[in-house]
Protein backbone atom coordinates (compact mmCIF):
# COMPACT_ATOMS: atom_id res chain seq x y z
CA UNK A 1 0.00 0.00 0.00
CA UNK A 2 1.71 3.25 -0.59
CA UNK A 3 0.90 6.03 1.34
CA UNK A 4 2.39 8.75 -0.99
CA UNK A 5 1.16 10.23 -4.52
CA UNK A 6 1.52 8.00 -7.38
CA UNK A 7 2.05 11.09 -9.82
CA UNK A 8 5.16 10.80 -12.09
CA UNK A 9 8.21 12.97 -10.56
CA UNK A 10 6.98 12.49 -7.06
CA UNK A 11 8.33 10.57 -4.24
CA UNK A 12 5.95 7.65 -3.78
CA UNK A 13 6.46 5.85 0.73
CA UNK A 14 6.39 2.43 0.25
CA UNK A 15 4.61 0.45 2.66
CA UNK A 16 7.96 -0.27 4.86
CA UNK A 17 8.31 3.71 5.10
CA UNK A 18 11.02 4.10 2.06
CA UNK A 19 10.98 6.63 -0.30
CA UNK A 20 10.93 5.56 -3.58
CA UNK A 21 11.79 8.54 -6.41
CA UNK A 22 9.46 7.95 -9.53
CA UNK A 23 10.25 9.66 -12.75
CA UNK A 24 8.32 10.97 -15.56
CA UNK A 25 8.08 8.23 -17.40
CA UNK A 26 7.49 5.83 -14.92
CA UNK A 27 11.35 4.48 -13.99
CA UNK A 28 12.47 4.65 -10.57
CA UNK A 29 15.49 5.52 -9.63
CA UNK A 30 16.56 5.08 -12.94
CA UNK A 31 16.51 1.51 -13.21
CA UNK A 32 15.19 -0.47 -15.69
CA UNK A 33 15.77 -1.03 -19.58
CA UNK A 34 17.57 1.61 -21.41
CA UNK A 35 16.76 0.68 -25.16
CA UNK A 36 15.57 3.30 -27.93
CA UNK A 37 11.58 3.84 -27.47
CA UNK A 38 11.04 2.28 -30.61
CA UNK A 39 12.81 -1.19 -30.17
CA UNK A 40 10.48 -1.09 -25.89
CA UNK A 41 7.31 -0.47 -27.94
CA UNK A 42 7.10 -3.71 -29.60
CA UNK A 43 7.25 -6.58 -26.87
CA UNK A 44 9.03 -9.74 -30.00
CA UNK A 45 12.22 -7.12 -30.83
CA UNK A 46 12.32 -5.56 -26.56
CA UNK A 47 12.79 -9.69 -26.32
CA UNK A 48 14.91 -10.07 -28.84
CA UNK A 49 17.09 -6.99 -27.84
CA UNK A 50 17.14 -8.34 -24.33
CA UNK A 51 18.09 -11.88 -25.37
CA UNK A 52 21.40 -9.96 -27.68
CA UNK A 53 22.51 -7.74 -24.41
CA UNK A 54 22.42 -11.18 -22.20
CA UNK A 55 24.79 -12.98 -24.78
CA UNK A 56 26.76 -9.97 -25.51
CA UNK A 57 27.43 -9.32 -21.56
CA UNK A 58 28.05 -12.92 -21.21
CA UNK A 59 30.56 -13.07 -24.09
CA UNK A 60 32.41 -10.64 -21.79
CA UNK A 61 32.32 -11.83 -18.65
CA UNK A 62 33.14 -15.11 -19.49
CA UNK A 63 36.02 -13.57 -21.23
CA UNK A 64 36.61 -12.14 -18.16
CA UNK A 65 36.83 -15.11 -15.96
CA UNK A 66 39.30 -17.10 -18.71
CA UNK A 67 41.64 -13.78 -17.78
CA UNK A 68 41.36 -14.10 -14.20
CA UNK A 69 44.27 -17.10 -14.41
CA UNK A 70 45.82 -15.81 -17.87
CA UNK A 71 47.48 -12.25 -18.95
CA UNK A 72 44.99 -9.70 -19.31
CA UNK A 73 42.65 -7.42 -17.21
CA UNK A 74 40.16 -10.01 -15.85
CA UNK A 75 38.36 -8.16 -13.03
CA UNK A 76 38.31 -5.22 -15.76
CA UNK A 77 36.28 -7.03 -18.58
CA UNK A 78 33.84 -8.82 -15.63
CA UNK A 79 32.64 -5.43 -14.61
CA UNK A 80 32.52 -4.24 -18.22
CA UNK A 81 30.19 -7.33 -19.13
CA UNK A 82 27.83 -6.60 -15.86
CA UNK A 83 27.85 -2.93 -17.45
CA UNK A 84 26.70 -4.41 -20.73
CA UNK A 85 24.04 -6.03 -18.83
CA UNK A 86 23.51 -3.38 -16.45
CA UNK A 87 21.96 -1.26 -19.64
CA UNK A 88 18.81 -4.13 -19.68
CA UNK A 89 18.70 -5.96 -16.46
CA UNK A 90 17.58 -4.27 -12.64
CA UNK A 91 19.32 -7.26 -11.05
CA UNK A 92 22.82 -6.30 -12.65
CA UNK A 93 21.95 -2.60 -12.24
CA UNK A 94 21.76 -2.89 -8.85
CA UNK A 95 24.80 -5.42 -8.53
CA UNK A 96 27.03 -2.41 -10.51
CA UNK A 97 24.99 0.33 -7.63
CA UNK A 98 26.60 -2.02 -4.68
CA UNK A 99 29.75 -2.64 -6.20
CA UNK A 100 30.85 0.96 -6.79
CA UNK A 101 29.10 1.89 -3.23
CA UNK A 102 31.89 -0.43 -1.78
CA UNK A 103 34.63 0.05 -4.02
CA UNK A 104 34.46 4.19 -2.40
CA UNK A 105 34.41 2.75 0.39
CA UNK A 106 37.21 0.82 0.36
CA UNK A 107 38.69 3.46 -1.24
CA UNK A 108 37.85 5.98 1.38
CA UNK A 109 39.26 3.10 4.03
CA UNK A 110 42.07 3.14 2.25
CA UNK A 111 43.29 7.15 2.54
CA UNK A 112 42.70 6.91 6.36
CA UNK A 113 46.16 7.80 7.59
CA UNK A 114 45.40 4.94 10.68
CA UNK A 115 45.63 2.30 7.82
CA UNK A 116 47.71 3.47 6.01
CA UNK A 117 50.29 3.91 8.60
CA UNK A 118 49.40 -0.12 9.20
CA UNK A 119 49.85 -0.86 6.30
CA UNK A 120 53.36 0.32 5.52
CA UNK A 121 54.28 -1.05 8.72
CA UNK A 122 52.99 -4.80 7.93
CA UNK A 123 54.48 -4.41 4.67
CA UNK A 124 57.94 -3.23 6.13
CA UNK A 125 57.61 -6.42 8.82
CA UNK A 126 56.43 -8.76 5.49
CA UNK A 127 59.44 -7.33 3.34
CA UNK A 128 62.02 -8.02 6.31
CA UNK A 129 60.43 -11.93 6.70
CA UNK A 130 61.42 -12.16 3.11
CA UNK A 131 64.79 -11.01 3.09
CA UNK A 132 65.59 -12.74 6.04
CA UNK A 133 64.04 -16.51 4.18
CA UNK A 134 66.28 -15.30 1.57
CA UNK A 135 69.26 -15.00 3.18
CA UNK A 136 69.09 -18.17 4.90
CA UNK A 137 68.29 -20.28 1.66
CA UNK A 138 71.22 -18.74 0.24
CA UNK A 139 73.46 -19.14 3.54
CA UNK A 140 72.15 -22.84 3.22
CA UNK A 141 72.34 -23.83 0.01
CA UNK A 142 74.53 -20.83 -1.99
CA UNK A 143 74.16 -18.96 -5.27
CA UNK A 144 74.37 -21.69 -8.27
CA UNK A 145 73.37 -19.51 -11.42
CA UNK A 146 71.66 -21.52 -14.16
CA UNK A 147 74.67 -21.38 -16.56
CA UNK A 148 77.23 -23.18 -14.13
CA UNK A 149 75.17 -26.26 -13.11
CA UNK A 150 76.75 -28.97 -13.84
CA UNK A 151 75.50 -31.65 -15.58
CA UNK A 152 74.68 -34.64 -13.39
Amino acid sequence: MNTGSDEPGEVVVTSDGAADETRADGARDGLGSKAPEFIKARRALHLSWQVGVFVIGLAVVVAGVIMLPLPGPGWVVIFGGMAIWATEFVWAQLVLRWTKRKVTEAAQRALDPAVRRRNIVLTSIGLVIVVALVGIYVWKFGVVMPWKIKDQ
